[in-house]
């Protein structure tokens, strides 16, 4: 490495975020600049490991320690080329990922790991700004033509990996804009959708085609679909959310959260149309029900609208505050983690059991009946005396997904599926030929930087089976 004591130099580091009564007032990404030298600083913490146990805790195998070396030396054309090697979307990753890679940073067993996700932003904004990345068209075409469904994470991912592989790619989206989850599911403080847009622009350059309004199984035949192109990946998603069937789950003011959050995205990019049917927090008395990030981001989200109260509950018991003795390093750990959003102001509560919604006379929740539980070796119980009322007057479940929708692609194509309602492949393959399935809708709710290899790890077996075809 460049300088082998820079872990022994320098501390870690981050961008300060804005102030929260600033930042609550918009939903502009919420840090600071951070100067160019201080990142190289960063990457200088990296060591010189035996084995960069970052390697396998990325699930995109980025060459980190290579990438961090070449930032330290300011060589950010070698830095970008590095990332890209296994990397689509660093700019997505950069600002979105929970960084597994860190909390498998061999610097992190007694020190804090190195910001690898804060370099990997670094080097994507320093790449767009000074035109290392580029459309990059492949130089001849295969012939073949490939029908992507789906253009969240996953389905973006193999449709860049397959026309690098010189295939003719179209994708399906059912929505009226591209980006699936990382445009309507994320909120702008998190990932701008400038960022988004940068992107698609780059790849239409290239020649992918981008058709929108086109929900298959519905208003697109997918069997039609199938007929007209010699290989589809299906990339939908894990769409259905899993519910809550309690008393009063019937009244208004009941949503799940990705609802409130799509809504509120669509306001945000300027569908003003849509002010109707916003989902409004503002002066109200606010719980989201689920503790992960979905819930955070409704948090963040209720804020800025300027909610009277916002709080979190959780089903599981509080993490502990350092790493859990079951999740040892390089596991990623079991602990609690603070997000901006409840820096902004939340509530949080764990161990909690929703046993209903009230309502008022208008047919409106106005109330959740809670209880504390104990978690034991047979799961859990509720603790006598515990149970009592809150105020609610928007109640946001987000409680995870279940498995994709399917009625309409999925049953007109007859694809198997797991006992899990997920769509069953064998390395991508599904039941049905020439129809590949990936991301959530295969693996089942995960992550972003997951779905992204999902969606290259498939193309790749498109394209073999494509070669196998000729």
């Amino acid at each position: 490495m460049g300088d082998p004591k820079g872990f022994l130099k320098y501390n870690r580091e981050l961008p300060t975020s804005r102030p929260v009564e600033e930042r609550v007032q918009d939903y502009k990404e919420i840090y600071e600049d951070f100067p160019l030298e201080k990142t190289t600083a960063q990457a200088a913490r990296c060591m010189d490991c035996g084995v960069p146990f970052c390697h396998s805790g990325c699930p995109l195998g980025n060459v980190i320690p290579e990438f961090n070396d070449a930032v330290y030396r300011e060589e950010w054309e070698e830095a970008t080329g590095i990332l890209l090697s296994t990397n689509h979307f660093p700019e997505f990753t950069g600002r979105i990922c929970p960084a597994p890679c860190e909390a498998a940073c061999v610097l992190g067993i007694n020190q804090p790991p190195v910001t690898i996700e804060h370099i990997e932003k670094n080097i994507a904004e320093v790449a767009w700004a000074s035109g290392f990345i580029r459309p990059n068209p492949p130089a001849q075409r295969s012939g073949k033509k490939v029908a992507v469904v789906g253009s969240g994470p996953a389905g973006l991912a193999a449709a860049a990996e397959l026309n690098k592989l010189g295939h003719s790619v179209t994708v399906f989206e059912r929505n009226d804009r591209i980006g699936g989850l990382l445009r309507y599911g994320i909120p702008d403080f998190k990932l701008e959708k400038w960022v988004i847009d940068r992107r698609l622009e780059l790849m239409k350059a290239e020649g992918i085609r981008f058709v929108t309004n086109a929900n298959v199984g519905v208003n697109v035949d997918a069997r039609q679909l199938a007929s007209e192109h010699d290989a589809v990946v299906l990339c939908g998603g894990s769409t259905i959310p899993r519910d809550l069937p309690l008393p009063g789950r019937d009244l208004q003011g009941i949503h799940f959260a990705m609802e409130f959050l799509e809504k509120n995205n669509r306001l945000v990019a300027g569908d003003k149309q849509l002010a109707e049917e916003r989902i409004s927090a503002e002066g109200k008395h606010v719980v989201v029900i689920g503790g992960g990030d979905t819930g955070a981001d409704c948090v963040g989200t209720s804020n800025r609208h300027g909610a009277a109260s916002v709080t979190q509950i959780e089903l599981l018991a509080k993490p502990p505050l350092e790493r859990a003795e079951s999740t040892p390093w390089p596991l990623w750990p079991m602990q609690l983690r603070t997000s901006s959003s409840h820096e902004e102001g939340c509530e949080r509560e764990w161990a909690i059991l929703t046993k209903a919604f009230i309502g008022d006379e208008n047919g409106r929740v106005k109330a959740m009946r809670l209880v504390s539980i104990k978690w034991g070796d047979k799961g859990f119980e509720e603790i006598p005396g515990t149970e009592r009322e809150i105020p609610c007057d928007l109640a946001l479940i987000a409680a995870g997904f279940v498995h994709p929708q399917l009625e309409g692609m999925l049953e007109q194509l007859g694809v198997e599926l797991t006992p899990r309602n997920t769509v069953k492949d064998e390395n991508y393959r599904t039941s049905v030929d020439k129809i590949f399935a990936a991301g959530d809708m295969r693996k089942g709710q995960s992550l972003v930087v997951w779905a992204i290899q999902e969606g290259r790890d498939a193309a790749r077996e498109v394209d073999g089976y494509l070669k196998e075809a000729k």
